[in-house]
């Protein structure tokens, strides 16, 4: 069976809520759908539902639930908390199957849906496409006798579970007695559990983010909107800032002085902390195409490998499991530690560098600046739905121009979102200049074949 998903992206199933297909029908079915593919055996099969804070929740989660029962499925409802405790407790619950009903680093008008399989991993491409043939399917006749209907519960402890989960990856003996952080939660998912969880560690936290009103999420805060994160940490003389999206499978980091440091800082931080330490397994680290130039050769000087995704934190895991690597990410922030998590986890990623900081006993400037990044531009084009700007000659012209120019001193990277209806235009070389000229020349043509 081929894995065409019509409704699944990059990342679940995402669009404008109460519009097709992020309504409560479709919720119904891919409830009815996932529930009858999950269930496997004669065990009571149980399935956790998690969110995060957006007013659409409210629509999502009874429909999914009302889909789940049909089937015959127990509910463990956890309410907001983020998309890797999902993950954490499905596996710990032995639950059949995670939900997570978010729309990530998007406004509030957005939501989505992604799925967990009983390994804590994200569904795969087959697996989604299955589900899908199975929402189109009239189910009528397979869904749950009034007897065998199932039941919804609250978890109220979910949230604790997940804080002392990621207390148990600090090391053992280490705290943050003296350290003054900055969290955003982006008032988003983790507003509750990640600023605990640093606070039981021993830090001065200051919470920002943190009141959740249905419709402020990632609004003005959050990683998307570093230079929130920048001002705070300068305002309140911190050590360090952390950024996370609204479902906080995302981090971003602001040093002592303010300035941003990324996830490809990020990652070779880790590796080279868990490399010292003999941590680091499969010789290297998982990033995507987007990720600097700077941290490969960095790595590469390290006798250690970069191996190169598609853009999604899925891809990454894939290709971490397949070469027994531990660590891999995103530049945008997802950090993926797969000796505590199965996804990725802002928070967790957060302990790893502050663990790193606590020994060192260095500033966040100096300890959290691995490498020299290569001068890199990105760029973002919207355009209409049924365009294809990328087959336009112009276009291609524009593109094999870059390419020659850059030749083997730089990288060119262009590709459409998978989340929305945008091209990115990436260059990076040494010459600061080139690259925003490479891109803006691009952008421009683009721009002219969409308007």
């Amino acid at each position: 069976m081929g894995s065409n998903r019509r409704l699944f992206g990059t990342d679940g199933i995402r669009g404008t809520a109460n519009v097709t297909p992020m309504n409560a029908e479709t919720a119904l079915r891919l409830g009815q759908a996932a529930g009858l593919l999950f269930t496997r055996g004669a065990h009571r099969h149980r399935v956790v539902i998690g969110k995060d804070t957006r007013l659409s929740g409210y629509l999502i989660e009874p429909a999914l639930v009302a889909g789940f029962i049909g089937a015959g499925m127990d509910v463990a409802l956890v309410g907001p908390l983020p998309t890797p405790a999902i993950a954490m407790l499905t596996r710990n619950l032995r639950a059949d199957l995670g939900v997570m009903i978010s729309a990530s680093h998007n406004g509030y008008e957005d939501n989505g849906i992604k799925l967990f399989g009983p390994d804590g991993f994200k569904l795969s491409d087959a697996t989604e496409a299955e589900i899908e043939r199975l929402m189109e399917d009239d189910l009528a006749d397979r869904l749950a006798s009034p007897s065998k209907l199932g039941r919804a519960t609250r978890l109220d402890d979910a949230g604790g579970r997940y804080i002392e989960a990621a207390k148990a990856t600090f090391p053992r003996g280490l705290r943050l007695d003296g350290l003054k952080i900055v969290i955003d939660c982006a008032n988003g998912a983790a507003y509750r559990v990640a600023p605990a969880a640093l606070w039981e560690l021993g830090a001065e936290v200051v919470r920002v983010g943190v009141d959740p009103d249905g419709f402020n999420i990632n609004r003005g805060c959050g990683s998307t909107v570093p230079e929130f994160l920048q001002g705070e940490v300068r305002r309140h003389g911190a050590d360090l800032g952390l950024a996370l999206d609204g479902d906080a499978d995302r981090l971003i980091l602001a040093d002592e002085t303010g300035q941003i440091i990324d996830g490809d800082q990020v990652l070779a931080l880790i590796a080279r902390s868990w490399n010292n330490t003999g941590r680091l397994a499969g010789g290297g680290v998982v990033a995507t195409v987007m990720s600097n130039l700077g941290l490969e050769r960095y790595l590469a000087r390290h006798k250690l490998a970069l191996h190169r995704t598609a853009v999604g934190d899925r891809y990454v895991v894939e290709r971490m499991r397949a070469e027994g690597i531990n660590i891999g990410g995103e530049q945008s922030g997802h950090m993926i530690l797969t000796d505590y998590a199965t996804t990725g986890d802002g928070l967790l990623a957060a302990l790893q560098v502050l663990a790193v900081l606590v020994e060192s006993g260095q500033p966040a400037s100096e300890v959290c600046r691995v490498f020299e990044p290569l001068p890199q531009r990105l760029r973002s084009v919207r355009f209409g739905h049924g365009t294809s700007p990328l087959e336009a000659p112009s276009v291609r012209t524009a593109i094999a121009d870059a390419e020659a120019a850059l030749a083997s001193r730089g990288r060119l990277l262009i590709r459409k979102s998978g989340t929305e209806p945008v091209v990115r235009v990436m260059a990076e070389a040494e010459d600061a200049s080139q690259v925003v000229r490479i891109v803006d020349e691009i952008c421009e043509q683009i721009a002219k074949v969409v308007t």
